[in-house]
């Protein structure tokens, strides 16, 4: 399992959130992933830190598809993976109707069709330089012209049955949020591998992302998770993905506990069929920078070894 780290988009600054690619790399880690909700724009964040390090993965978690036309997303794509040295995975999702459509005022309907449609223009773009397609969503027929241009990976973020197929039969792969080993094993794994199988594509990666905090206060994890992460338990499609894990609420799936319990954690996501685990880390009681350190370290000791 390759062992990743998230930087939240809204809330640090442009430089500390470079700087988590670059204390990333210097840990060891394989990747470092941006978000993109309110904050700094997770593709230029890729493409900066893409010029302060050398080896680490660096991908978005994730680009929201509604807001940003397939061809555009794809030439920013191809200019991030030029910036980066070939080390750019783009990662790509619907987001939530009270996003797309209460605050861009963009329809959210047949998110389904709209997401394959969306792929089915952006995957010929990053791979190959050029699309022609025609469909209920888009219409597309053109090319890209950059010279330095190098093939891009693709994730998104599927959850349920549809998306799921469509991430086997046109993506690398996906990102999933508050999920857990149990539907991880019997939901998601499944589903986007026979995808993938039926469409004599490789097997594809799955990406788990989850809060995680090296802690010996589990209690404290608990109400400190509660806080930061409350909205996304607000979310319709979210609270979908709980449910199916037999969860109520985002801070129940947060990886807390010591050093032995944490990687238990990981290791059982593992055994599930996850390939990427990709931390959330946060700050737990009075010692903050403790409760990171040590979260930090757990993480460069998994780095090959899960």
């Amino acid at each position: 399992m390759r062992i990743g780290i998230h930087s939240f988009s809204s809330g640090p600054s442009l430089k500390e959130q470079i700087q988590v690619a670059v204390d990333a790399e210097q840990q060891g880690l394989d990747s470092c992933w941006f978000g993109h909700i309110f904050g700094h724009d997770a593709l230029t964040l890729a493409a900066l830190a893409g010029r302060e390090t050398d080896r680490i993965e660096l991908g978005t978690a994730v680009a929201q598809t509604y807001g940003r036309h397939p061809f555009l997303m794809a030439q920013q794509a191809v200019t991030t993976q030029a910036a980066t040295g070939g080390r750019f995975t783009l990662g790509v999702g619907p987001s939530h109707k009270v996003l797309v459509q209460s605050m861009l005022g963009v329809p959210y309907e047949q998110v389904g069709l709209h997401v394959r449609e969306y792929l089915s223009v952006l995957v010929p773009l990053v791979k190959e330089g050029h699309v022609s397609f025609a469909g209920e969503k888009f219409r597309v027929a053109g090319a890209l012209q950059i010279p330095d241009a190098r093939p891009c990976s693709v994730l998104i973020s599927a959850l349920a049955p549809m998306m799921l197929r469509a991430a086997g039969e046109l993506a690398d792969g996906t990102i999933l949020v508050w999920t857990g080993p149990k539907t991880i094993e019997t939901h998601y794994v499944p589903r986007i591998t026979a995808a993938a199988e039926a469409a004599g594509r490789p097997a594809p990666r799955v990406c788990v992302m989850l809060p995680l905090a090296v802690t010996k206060d589990v209690a404290a994890a608990r109400q400190q998770a509660a806080k930061t992460f409350e909205m996304y338990g607000r979310l319709p499609n979210y609270q979908r993905v709980l449910e199916r894990e037999g969860a109520t609420k985002p801070e129940e799936l947060a990886v807390v506990g010591d050093e032995a319990e944490v990687e238990r954690q990981i290791r059982a996501l593992s055994d599930a069929g996850a390939t990427d685990f990709i931390a959330w880390a946060f700050p737990v009681g009075e010692d903050a920078s403790g409760s990171l350190a040590r979260t930090w370290l757990l993480l460069k000791g998994l780095v090959g070894g899960v």
